[in-house]
This record gives structure tokens, C-alpha cells and sequence, in this order.
């Protein structure tokens, strides 16, 4: 196995598919194993080390696939074990490593553990899941409400009591105090690391060990003990890479998760720069002001706190967050100049970087204008509620233009041809109309194209210790918007400068921040010197190795 400091993934750049947007290869509308398969050549070409596959499991769909029937089993609409084994075999001949979706906060309620489990109150497989008496009017046992809207407990008439879900009432939540359900979830990891998987991220596992009844449900007191005895049964030994989704993850609980020595993960994905920007009562449907400052005050105190220890996952947006360019960008004017900026800051990061699909050819948000176009089962329920509570439906539309999930789902636009080269049928879910300027055929043209960027960079960091393994000093803390830093290692030094503003910027430059070298990589004209004085152009953004 590899030591810490030589982990493979440490040096790899990821990329996430989200299968059911990303291409069709049968003309159903919905992306498919297949469909992945015929664009693992374009992904080589990247140059990402391993592909993050959101769930291909058999599933009802009622969450796209995060909610799962059968774990040992693909979902029709996406192939079948054969396909699944088919793309291992090709990503792997490529040099790419395939890491499943682990999805074990909860299951389907189709689930054939679920369907014993309601069966009767005496059932073998009742523990399997959380249940409760309801409360002496009858209702649910306590006010707890699901990150999806609504009451998080669904009364089963059949056996008289309530089941949690703190997602949709379809995805009831698994028992993990109940050491034979945790049997049974080891059994099914070791059968997909045998057959060849490069690892797994963890949805919500920091929710596993909740406890309902003292109020407990993100980062409960045995969640560290779980993670530990998974470690144990199943991910030691073997040259594989997980990561876990923690919304609750803090710097001062990451080591926990991802430490050298505590035998549990690679590493969390964290989102604190992305909480920071929402509103505090309305959350993400209210999004704040972009403030500069107070990103890099997150992300800069991140690369700190696991500075010798632990390790840091990179992301701008996933499948459950808005397109990186309309968040942290300009997608109109300036969208190319700034989706290779936003590139550059996080890739030279030390850190392993995650792509979003399309985002390494500058994918926008959706901008839909009714609700009818949202597919989301979150901003749906979200909808129904803040429209009933007096919100206007213009505006809960207008910032679910800005965080809907939806705005990742989009169908990966692969040509200016019709329905964007993803599907020859109609699409499940609209395609952006911006698709015949901005695709991914056009950019493997361009030899200035965002995709050539993204390449660069991938490059760059396997070839580069410094980026890899590199310290990390911040400059400009409070600067507006300028985000910088540099990285050290032994005697190199490597110093990224981006201006995140659609303006032209005069800079002053600290003494200890100027250098002179090599230009690594740069959005406008090549860079070799950082002196007293810098002018900035709009998203410009650079690195220099001296």
C-alpha cells in the first residue's frame, strides 16, 4: 500500500460524472454507462487520475439514484454489471481509477431490507432501520424536519410506527447502532473493491451516527468509531482513495476523518465556502453578496489546518451545486477568463482538485424561467413550501437560478448539434440554449480553450512535487480582490496571483510576495516576474515557479 506521502491520489486530479447528464449513447434522454465509456478518450486526454461515478445503482429514482434497492446491482436506465465492468476495464487501460457513490445514510424504501422491516414490528430486519412510537396526539414523534422540507418521519400503518428519513420519505434512514446491518454494508463494500473499484465517496457520512433522541444528528459521538470499523473490515490493505461528504466537517474536526494515523479516510469534502455565502434563515435559496475576503478567509484557513497532516479535497461545484463560472465568475463577458482564474486558484492548491463535468469547457448555470423546468426533488418541495409562506415565485426562481441542484444537471453539452450532442431523444431534464457557443467540441479546437487550461494543470501537477506536497502561505488576506499564495518546497517556490474582479487592478505588491522564474501558466500573456507593481486585467490570473 502507498505510504501518505506517495498516495497516488495525492498527485491526481479528479473528475466527478454525474451518469444520468453526462451522455446518452441509447436515445432514452438519460445518460448511461455507455454513454461514459465513449468518452473515456476525451477524459484521458484531460488527464484526470480517477473519475468520482454518482450513483449507477438500481434504483427507483425518486433522488436520481441516492436512493438505492439494490447496492450489488446497476440501474437499467444505466447499463448493466457487464457495462459497469466494461468501463473499469477501459479507465483502467487509461490510467483512471473509477470511485463509487457510497450511499449508506440511507437506502431506498424499496430496498428488500426495507420492505422486511416494515413487514412487522417483530421482523428479523426491523433494527435495520430508525424507528419510533408516535408522539400522544399521534403525530410524529418529535419536530424534526427533513433537509429536503417537511417532517423527517413517515408513519408506516401497516406496523403502527413512524420511520426517519432526513431526506425524502422514499430514502429512510439505515440503523447503524445494529452491528449485523453494519455486516452487511462491509459485505457489500469488499464485493465492489474486489471487483476492481478505485474507492468510494461517502455520501453524508457524517450523518451515520445520529442520535435521534438526544438530538444528535451530523458528527454523532460513535461517527469516528463506525468509520474506524469500516476502515478495519474493509478499505485497510488497499491502494484506494475515499473520500467522505461532511457537511458539518470543521478544521477543527478534519484530522478526525482524515489523519495519517486514525485509519478512517483520505479525506472529507467540507463546505464551509460554500455556507459562508448563503443566507442565514433562507439558506441557499437566498444567496449573499460574493465577498472575496471571506472565501479566502475559508479557504486559506483550510490549507493551514491540514498543512502536516490530513489532506484537503478541492472543489468549486458538484452535483448539488450551481456551475462554478456563474458562482465565482463572470458567465457572460468575461466566462473564459475567468473559469481558467477559478482554475488556476484551486488546482495549484495543495489538495487533491475535483472537476465537475463541463466545467473544464466553462458550463453556466441553467437560468430556467419556470418551475416547471426544475427536476429537483429538493428545490420542488423547497418551492411548494416558500411560495405557501408568502415568497414570491419570481424570486424563490431567481435564487434557484443561482443554487438549485438543477443548475449542475444540465446535460453535458458535447456539440452545438441538436440537444447538444448528449442524447439523439428528448432530454429528462432541459439543455442550457447556450450550448451551441459553449461546448465541448469547440473547446478541444481552441488552443486558448478552458479544456487546454484544465489539461495544463493536471499536468503541471503530476509533474510538480511542489504542487503536491508544497506549504502554503497566504498573502493579501484582505484584499478585496486579489486572491494569492504561495507554495514551498525545498528550495522552489511557486507564487499564483489572481485578480477576481471584471476591472483592471494596480497592485501593490509585499516585498516578501515578489519573484522572479518560470511562468507556469497564465490566462492572458505569459508572466515571469512579480515586482513591486502589478496591473491586473479582468480575471487575470497566473503562476510563477522560481
Amino acid at each position: 500500500m502507498s505510504t501518505p506521502q506517495d498516495s497516488w491520489w495525492k498527485s491526481a486530479t479528479a473528475y466527478q460524472i454525474y451518469p444520468r447528464s453526462f451522455c446518452d449513447s441509447n436515445g432514452d434522454g438519460i445518460g448511461d454507462i455507455p454513454g461514459i465509456i465513449s468518452k473515456l478518450d476525451y477524459l484521458a486526454e484531460l488527464g484526470i487520475g480517477f473519475i468520482w461515478l454518482s450513483p449507477v445503482y438500481r434504483s427507483p429514482m425518486a433522488d436520481n439514484g441516492y436512493d438505492i434497492s439494490d447496492y450489488q446491482d446497476i440501474a437499467p436506465e444505466f447499463g448493466t454489471r457487464e457495462d459497469f465492468d466494461r468501463l473499469l476495464a477501459g479507465a483502467r487501460e487509461r490510467g483512471i481509477g473509477i470511485v463509487m457513490d457510497l450511499v449508506v445514510n440511507h437506502s431506498s424504501d424499496e430496498h428488500p431490507w426495507f420492505i422486511e422491516s416494515r413487514s412487522s414490528r417483530d421482523a428479523g430486519k426491523r433494527d435495520f432501520y430508525v424507528w419510533r412510537d408516535p408522539a400522544d396526539d399521534g403525530g410524529p414523534p418529535n419536530d424534526l424536519q427533513s433537509f429536503f422540507g417537511g417532517p423527517a418521519w413517515t408513519l408506516d400503518e401497516n406496523t403502527g410506527q413512524y420511520y426517519l428519513h432526513l431526506f425524502d420519505r422514499k430514502q429512510p434512514d439505515l440503523n447503524w447502532e445494529n452491528p449485523a446491518m453494519r455486516r452487511e454494508i462491509w459485505k457489500m463494500i469488499n464485493w465492489w473493491l474486489d471487483r476492481g473499484v478505485a474507492g468510494f465517496r461517502m455520501d453524508v457520512i457524517d450523518l451515520i451516527a445520529k442520535e435521534i433522541d438526544r438530538g444528535i444528528i451530523a458528527d454523532g459521538p460513535r461517527l469516528h468509531e463506525y468509520l474506524q470499523e469500516m476502515h478495519r473490515e474493509t478499505l485497510a490493505g488497499r491502494d484506494i482513495v475515499t473520500v467522505g461528504e461532511a457537511w458539518s466537517a470543521n478544521t477543527e474536526n478534519a484530522l478526525l476523518y482524515s489523519g495519517q494515523a486514525r485509519n478512517e479516510l483520505s479525506m472529507v469534502f467540507q463546505f464551509e465556502h460554500v455556507t459562508q455565502q448563503w443566507d442565514g434563515k433562507l439558506g441557499k435559496w437566498k444567496p449573499r453578496p460574493f465577498d472575496l475576503a471571506a472565501l479566502k478567509r475559508v479557504m486559506n484557513k483550510w490549507q493551514l489546518a491540514l498543512a502536516d497532516d490530513g489532506w484537503n479535497s478541492l472543489f468549486w461545484g458538484n452535483h448539488d451545486l450551481p456551475r462554478a463560472v456563474s458562482k465565482y465568475g463572470d458567465d457572460k463577458r468575461w466566462r473564459v477568463e475567468s473559469a481558467k482564474m477559478l482554475a488556476t486558484v484551486l488546482h495549484l492548491m495543495k489538495g487533491t482538485p475535483y472537476i465537475y463535468q463541463g466545467e473544464e469547457f466553462g458550463m453556466t448555470n441553467a437560468a430556467f424561467s419556470r418551475i416547471d423546468q426544475f427536476k429537483d426533488l429538493e428545490t420542488l418541495n423547497f418551492y411548494d413550501l416558500q411560495t405557501a409562506a408568502g415568497v414570491a415565485p419570481e424570486d424563490f426562481i431567481a435564487g434557484a437560478n443561482e443554487n438549485s441542484r438543477d443548475n449542475a444537471r444540465t446535460p453535458v453539452q458535447w456539440s452545438s448539434a441538436r440537444q447538444a450532442g448528449f442524447t439523439t431523444g428528448t432530454p429528462w431534464i432541459d439543455i442550457n440554449p447556450n450550448h451551441s457557443e459553449i461546448n465541448a467540441a469547440e473547446a478541444l479546437q481552441d488552443p486558448q480553450s478552458i479544456f487546454t487550461h484544465y489539461r495544463c494543470l493536471a499536468k503541471l501537477r503530476r509533474e510538480l512535487p511542489v504542487i503536491v506536497h508544497g506549504d502554503y502561505q497566504p498573502w493579501l488576506e484582505e484584499h478585496p480582490q486579489v486572491f494569492a499564495y504561495s507554495r514551498h518546497l525545498d528550495d522552489q517556490t511557486l507564487t499564483v496571483v489572481a485578480n477576481f474582479g471584471d476591472r483592471e487592478l494596480q497592485l501593490e505588491v509585499p516585498e516578501a510576495m515578489r519573484a522572479e522564474g518560470r511562468g507556469l501558466i497564465a490566462n492572458y500573456e505569459d508572466r515571469n516576474v512579480i515586482g513591486a507593481r502589478l496591473s491586473l486585467q479582468p480575471y487575470e490570473a497566473f503562476a510563477i515557479l522560481s
